[in-house]
Order: structure tokens, then C-alpha cells, then sequence
């Protein structure tokens, strides 16, 4: 498979608010710190009582009619922010489809180090795709390469339980199959 090196822009951690005079709506629904709702107030008062309590008016909501926010001390509000997407983005982790490359004349050896590559790679919750390439003669013959990957499935189901997410089969010169943890 092939790794691309390409740079993509880097996306902030948490999005963009306004903050105090760069809010644009003239009417906003206002809420305290603890998320409470104050009503609906012009701008400028909710900014004078942002001012009069030594807190920031935060824009939450800009979509809203009225625009959401929030009296909250912007430093501790964006903390806050970066805190829950870090944690979101450590809990997401996207699966892979992992190859492996089986022969028909695979010796056992080979065979036990594909299988604790393929056990790592189910661990950490990818997808392991097991290929065998038919040349020359093996393509009379392809019900051997059937039994090899499933004797690998067998192997490997041994110590993780796994579950088979692509039957195996026969496309062109390749025999493939698809597992993934249980």
C-alpha cells in the first residue's frame, strides 16, 4: 500500500468563537457560567454585564436565532474545549485493512510470523486482509490457495476470536479473504 506524503492543513482543535465586541447579532440569548438561561438581551447590555462580573461574552451558538452566549472566562472556556476534543479524538481510532501475502508453498515458520503480524494488527483493532498470488501453474489449482487461507484463519482464530468480514474468494489471479476482531 502506499503512503501519501501529501501535507493537508491542519484543522484547529476547537473552532473559532467570538468573543465580547467581535459578536455581530444584535440580540443574543443570554446564559451564565453554569449554563443557565438569562433571556434574550441587546449585545451591548450583555456585554456590560459580561464587564461588570470581569468575564468574557462568549458567542456559542452563532446559528441560533438568537445567537447563543455565554458569560464564561473565554481562557478557561477554550481550556476547557481543547480538553474534550483531545479526549474525543484519543477514543477515535480508524480502522485499517491491513494486507497480509500468503503462497501456496508457504513453509510453517512463515506462516507462524504472518500470523503474529496479523494478531498485532487485529489487537489494535484493524481489519487483516490474507492474498495469495496465483502464478503459472496454481491457477489450475485454487483450491490449495483456499486451504491455505483458511488453515492461516484457523491459526489466527486460535488465539484471538475473530470473525470473517469477507469470505474468501477468487478475483482475477488473487485469492483473498477479510477478518476482523470479534
Amino acid at each position: 500500500m502506499r503512503i501519501s506524503r501529501k501535507r493537508r492543513p491542519q484543522k484547529p482543535l476547537i473552532p473559532h468563537y467570538n468573543v465580547n465586541e467581535h459578536i455581530q447579532a444584535n440580540e443574543i440569548r443570554l446564559l451564565d457560567a453554569e449554563g443557565e438561561n438569562l433571556g434574550i438581551f441587546p449585545t451591548e447590555q450583555a456585554i456590560q454585564m459580561a464587564m461588570e462580573q470581569e468575564v468574557d461574552l462568549v458567542e456559542i451558538n452563532p446559528k441560533a436565532l438568537p445567537p447563543v452566549a455565554q458569560l464564561v472566562a473565554f481562557n478557561h472556556f477554550k481550556y476547557q474545549k481543547e480538553k474534550e476534543a483531545k479526549k474525543q479524538k484519543l477514543g477515535a481510532h480508524v480502522s485499517e485493512t491491513k494486507g497480509i501475502r500468503l503462497s501456496v508453498r508457504i513453509s510453517g515458520h512463515d506462516m507462524d510470523v504472518r500470523r503474529m503480524q496479523s494478531e498485532k494488527f487485529l489487537e489494535r483493532g484493524d481489519k487483516v486482509k490474507a492474498e495469495i498470488i496465483l502464478r503459472g501453474r496454481e491457477h489450475a489449482r485454487p483450491d490449495i490457495a483456499f486451504d491455505v487461507i483458511k488453515k492461516f484463519f484457523d491459526l489466527v482464530g486460535k488465539n484471538i476470536p475473530i470473525r470473517v468480514e469477507q469470505e474468501i474468494a477468487k478475483q482475477a489471479n488473487k485469492v483473498t479473504g477479510v477478518i476482523a476482531k470479534r
